[in-house]
């Protein structure tokens, strides 16, 4: 019978890279989804969903091992290496191209301009940043959600508080974060 992730987990966790290879493989999907919400929507994409979950991989395997507490917790880590890969590809697009498109990411969901998309990743990159300077949970919130694809009563699991807390905090940091970037522009 095959083991479950958590078993994997515990593993990975101690810096079994074997483990951590068994892992990625039991949560592989799980990865191309997270990593598909993440670039839907996105004109003018050099990055497809399974470079940005190989690159991914390749970011976590690389860590020094880590306490993985649940699959939550690795998806959650995932979630935070999907960013760094986007923001890293955004910034090399920029150098590359100054303005052209890249990677398109927006909190709202809207679609923005081809020209703006390497803009507002690193803007939306630089207003986590603060915003974790402000609220650290507001920010894991966002980053939990935006980029991990984790749902608020997840998030509210991962947290050890209730969902209405996680709402409020998603709210709120949709606020600080559109603020952050308008004044950052």
């Amino acid at each position: 019978m095959e083991q479950e992730p958590d078993h994997w987990l515990a593993l990975a966790g101690r810096g079994d890279a074997q483990a951590s290879e068994r892992l990625f493989e039991r949560l592989y999907d799980e990865l191309r989804q997270c990593a598909h919400r993440q670039l839907h929507g996105a004109r003018g994409l050099t990055l497809s969903t399974t470079a940005l979950v190989h690159e991914t991989y390749l970011k976590l395997v690389h860590a020094p091992a880590l306490p993985l507490e649940s699959r939550r917790h690795f998806m959650a880590l995932a979630a935070r290496a999907m960013r760094q890969v986007l923001v890293d590809h955004a910034r090399r697009r920029q150098a590359d191209k100054r303005g052209g498109d890249a990677i398109l990411v927006t909190l709202d969901e809207r679609v923005a301009d081809a020209g703006e998309a390497a803009f507002e990743v690193l803007a939306l990159d630089r207003a986590l940043d603060a915003l974790e300077e402000i609220d650290a949970r507001a920010a894991r919130v966002v980053s939990l959600h935006f980029f991990g694809g984790l749902s608020f009563p997840a998030i509210a699991e991962i947290e050890g508080l209730n969902e209405r807390t996680i709402k409020r905090d998603w709210q709120a940091a949709r606020l600080l974060l559109a603020d952050e970037i308008r004044g950052g522009a």
